[in-house]
């Protein structure tokens, strides 16, 4: 890919994410920040380059350009813990919502 087409897709995705968090329904606001989180960790592994030779699987004389592992463990410990956190959000808003039977913003600070 480009890096013009990688651009606009990632700016498209902050986009959304930040469309969504400002939304009055706190799922939406969930989602923004799940969308904002993943779009950071696709941008860290763009940045950290995706083209190159993985030092495991070649021999010495090809490791001229070699990727860069540690982004890579960086953006998976990124993933496993936004998908921890994300769960313990949803079980959150499942229990806001079962205590006071709405997730608008604005009732739930009418209601506090």
């Amino acid at each position: 890919m480009t890096p013009l087409i990688l651009a606009l897709i990632l700016g498209s995705l902050f986009s959304l994410g930040t469309f969504l968090l400002l939304r009055r329904d706190l799922l939406k606001a969930i989602l923004g920040v799940i969308i904002l989180g993943q779009t950071a960790n696709v941008y860290l592994i763009t940045m950290g380059g995706i083209s190159g030779t993985v030092p495991v699987l070649s021999d010495s004389s090809s490791l001229i350009s070699i990727t860069d592992p540690l982004v890579q463990a960086l953006v998976l410990t990124a993933i496993v813990i936004s998908l921890g956190t994300t769960a313990f959000v949803l079980v959150l808003l499942l229990r806001v919502y079962d205590e006071h039977g709405t997730l608008d913003i604005d009732r739930l600070w009418g209601q506090l």
